[in-house]
This record gives structure tokens, C-alpha cells and sequence, in this order.
């Protein structure tokens, strides 16, 4: 039988190592870490006020054209994509740590709205959806009953 020498902070650098693979993996998938893909996910913040929900959507260093929003009776989708603007010059070098890509966040409501009727605003990078509530969701009342 031969003796092995144990060596306890290898299986712990392992370990780290995959970790930061696994970390790595979830911010850009292995599959679109050639610069193709969904880049990014834009930070949201949701909200909701008797008539209707109010979503707003961080996407700083986009022109309003650069978005598409799309609105259905159950869900928000909101694309666009943030285009490179670095320029190296010829002798020396350039670090980015913008992220340049297309996005697309889907996000899912509680409750229906009335699509025909949403409002956007852009300011200041951010993107603020007003989500009118649907006139049944509005007068929806739950009967809740004790056993």
C-alpha cells in the first residue's frame, strides 16, 4: 500500500475553484461569455398602489430608443441592448468594466392589468412603468372562510 501525503488546503482550493466557476457561471453562462447573449440583467423594483402596480427598471446608458417594452395582461417585457463604446488607441490599452450586451427581463404580475393603458416614463437612467390594474382586479374581493 502506498502512503499518500494529505494535503487539507488542496481539497479546500478545489473547492474555491469551483465556487468561483459556479459564481462566474451564474453572472455571464458559459455559453455567452464569447460576447454573444444576454449580457446583464437590469436591476427592477416593483410596487403596487390600489389602482395600479408601478415597476422601475435600472437601465442607465440607454437612449429610450435602445428599448422595447412589451406589456400583456399578465406579464412586462422589457429588452434592449447597451452597444460598446470603447475606442483603444493604436499604442496603448483600455479597461472596461461596463457591461455591453442585450438584455431581457420578463417580469411576471400578481395580478392582471389593463395593457391597452401603460404609461413609461425615462429619467435619469431609469425606466418607470405604470401598470394600470383591470377593473375586475380592481373590484376583486376574496371571501376568506374559517374551518
Amino acid at each position: 500500500m502506498a502512503l499518500v501525503r494529505f494535503q487539507p488546503f488542496r481539497e479546500v482550493e478545489d473547492i474555491q475553484r469551483q465556487m468561483n466557476r459556479l459564481f462566474d457561471d451564474m453572472i455571464m453562462p458559459a455559453n455567452q461569455k464569447n460576447g454573444v447573449g444576454l449580457a446583464f440583467t437590469p436591476a427592477a423594483e416593483f410596487s403596487e398602489t390600489d389602482d395600479a402596480y408601478h415597476l422601475q427598471i435600472e437601465v442607465p446608458g440607454l437612449e429610450p430608443d435602445d428599448l422595447n417594452i412589451e406589456a400583456s395582461s399578465e406579464a412586462v417585457s422589457i429588452s434592449g441592448e447597451r452597444k460598446s463604446q470603447t475606442k483603444i488607441e493604436e499604442n496603448g490599452t483600455a479597461r472596461s468594466e461596463f457591461r455591453y450586451g442585450k438584455f431581457q427581463r420578463v417580469m411576471p404580475l400578481p395580478g392582471r392589468i389593463d395593457h391597452q393603458n401603460v404609461s413609461a416614463d425615462y429619467k435619469n437612467g431609469v425606466l418607470m412603468l405604470t401598470l394600470p390594474k383591470a377593473e375586475e382586479e380592481k373590484n376583486r374581493v376574496v371571501k376568506v372562510s374559517l374551518s
